[in-house]
C-alpha cells in the first residue's frame, strides 16, 4: 500500500519544480515590428556582372531588366532589438512575347539573402533593408 502522505509530498514538489523551472525560462518578448515606406534591393545582371541597389516604395513596382519587382510589406526592428529585416514581395518576368509571369510571391529576409532570393536565369533580385523614404521621388498616382 501507498503512503498518502508520500504522494501528497511528491505533488507538492512536482508543482513547486514546474514553478521554479518556469522563472528561469525568459520570457519571449516580442519585439515590435517598424512597418517602412521603402524597401531596398539588390540586383545583380548576370550578363553584365553589375550588381545595382535600388529603392521601391511599398506597392510600387519598378522594372530591373526582365523583371517587375513590387514590395508589399517592409519591416524592421527598434534599434534597441536584434536586427531583422523582411519584406514581404512579389517579382514578375515580361517574357520575350510581352506576357507577364509571376515568378517570386513570398517573404525574403536581409539576413538570409540565399533563402529566398529571386533566381532567374539573367538577373537575381534580393533584399538590402528598409527605410521611412528615399531620395528618389515617389512616383506620381
Amino acid at each position: 500500500m501507498v503512503n498518502p502522505n508520500w504522494l501528497r509530498n511528491w505533488r507538492s514538489l512536482a508543482v513547486w519544480s514546474v514553478l521554479a523551472f518556469s522563472l528561469l525560462i525568459p520570457s519571449v518578448s516580442h519585439a515590435e515590428k517598424i512597418t517602412n515606406g521603402v524597401t531596398i534591393f539588390s540586383g545583380l545582371d548576370k550578363i553584365t556582372g553589375r550588381i545595382i541597389q535600388f529603392d521601391v516604395y511599398i506597392d510600387e513596382t519598378v522594372q530591373f531588366g526582365a523583371l517587375q519587382v513590387t514590395p508589399r510589406a517592409c519591416y524592421t526592428r527598434p534599434e534597441t532589438e536584434r536586427q531583422q529585416i523582411s519584406a514581404f514581395v512579389e517579382v514578375d518576368e515580361i517574357t520575350l512575347e510581352r506576357k507577364v509571369r509571376r515568378i517570386f510571391t513570398g517573404w525574403m529576409f536581409a539576413s538570409s539573402p540565399g533563402l529566398n532570393a529571386v533566381e532567374h536565369g539573367v538577373y537575381d533580385v534580393w533584399i538590402e533593408g528598409c527605410k521611412q523614404s528615399s531620395e528618389v521621388p515617389k512616383p506620381q498616382s
